[in-house]
């Protein structure tokens, strides 16, 4: 008979995704996910079977909540270009902005080498070109190369805030996606 799990995999890779954020992808050895979540090494080697099943069940499980932020993201901001600035940001929440900025991009550089989680961000990629781009242009081709265009901004803003770091990071990369939208209109 199996047995109940006591902490449920959700809760251990939300724990882990911090833990993660904080030390970064090689760092995370068994032992220092167990003292993170509460459970034993052989426990989590039970449900994830070794290390790198560990990381890419953390990083599919950020690319599953990254999802679901941007769905209500979608549902609550208006289809206005502002409305499409305001959900960028409610992405990238100024309180995680200097994290995302270091650590966050050791998380991506694992995404990008590992073919599956590369395909859950092209895909996330392809869902927010459209989210931006219903907000930027009534016609949907125009709307597409538009949302990929303010999503590289944002990103690249979100690059170069974290080297001037000339403002908050808010207030700097809403400054760019707005002048940027004031050209394209």
């Amino acid at each position: 008979m199996a047995r109940r799990k006591t902490i449920p995999d959700e809760q251990v890779l939300e724990t882990l995704l911090a833990t993660m954020l904080e030390t970064g992808p090689d760092a995370l050895t068994f032992a220092r996910a167990a003292k993170a979540c509460g459970l034993s090494p052989a426990t989590l080697v039970q449900r994830y079977g070794n290390r790198e099943a560990l990381v890419h069940a953390i990083l599919l499980h950020a690319w599953d909540r990254l999802d679901a932020e941007t769905g209500a993201a979608d549902a609550e901001a208006p289809p206005t270009p502002e409305g499409a600035i305001d959900l960028l940001i409610r992405l990238m929440p100024s309180e995680t902005a200097e994290r995302d900025a270091t650590n966050g991009l050791l998380l991506l550089r694992e995404d990008i080498r590992n073919p599956a989680l590369r395909a859950r961000g092209a895909a996330w990629g392809r869902r927010l070109a459209e989210v931006l781009g219903r907000r930027l242009s009534k016609d949907r081709t125009r709307g597409e190369r538009l949302g990929w265009q303010m999503a590289s901004l944002w990103q690249g803003a979100h690059t170069w805030w974290a080297f001037t770091r000339d403002a908050p990071a808010e207030q700097a990369i809403r400054r760019v996606l707005e002048e940027w939208v004031k050209g394209v209109k």
